[in-house]
C-alpha cells in the first residue's frame, strides 16, 4: 500500500504498544516497514521541534513520496482493530482521518482474528 509521509507516522502512533508473541512479531515487522530509513530523514530534511508543549515533526513536503509499505493479512487486521479502537474510543483526529479511508475501515466491518 502507498503511503505518504504523514500516513506512516499517524500508522505508527495507532498501532498497539504490546499485544500476543504473533502479533508482537508482526507489528515490528510493520512498524519497521513503515519507518524511515537515515538516507530518508536527509532527503526530506526532517526534524523534531517543540510547539508549545508538544514535539512536532517537520519536513520538506516538496520533496515528499509515496513509500510502497507491504502490508500482510495479518498486519492489516491489526491495523483494522486499531481503527476500530479509535473509532469507538472516539479518538478519530484529522491526522488519522486518511487512513480509515485508505485501509477502506467501516465500523460495521467484522474483524476476525
Amino acid at each position: 500500500m502507498k503511503l505518504n509521509v504523514l500516513d506512516r507516522i499517524n500508522l505508527m502512533g495507532l498501532l498497539p504498544q504490546e499485544g500476543t508473541y504473533v502479533t508482537f512479531k508482526i507489528l515490528t515487522e510493520l512498524k519497521s516497514n513503515l519507518s524511515f530509513s537515515e538516507k530518508e530523514m536527509k532527503d526530506l530534511k526532517m526534524e523534531q521541534k517543540p510547539v508549545g508543549e508538544a514535539m512536532r515533526i517537520f519536513w520538506d513536503t516538496k520533496k515528499e513520496k509515496e513509500k510502497e509499505i507491504p502490508i500482510g493479512e495479518q498486519a492489516n487486521i491489526i491495523i483494522q482493530n486499531a481503527l476500530k479502537k479509535a473509532d469507538k474510543e472516539e479518538k478519530v483526529t484529522e491526522g488519522i482521518f486518511p487512513l480509515f479511508e485508505k485501509f477502506r475501515y467501516s465500523p460495521d466491518l467484522e474483524v476476525k482474528k
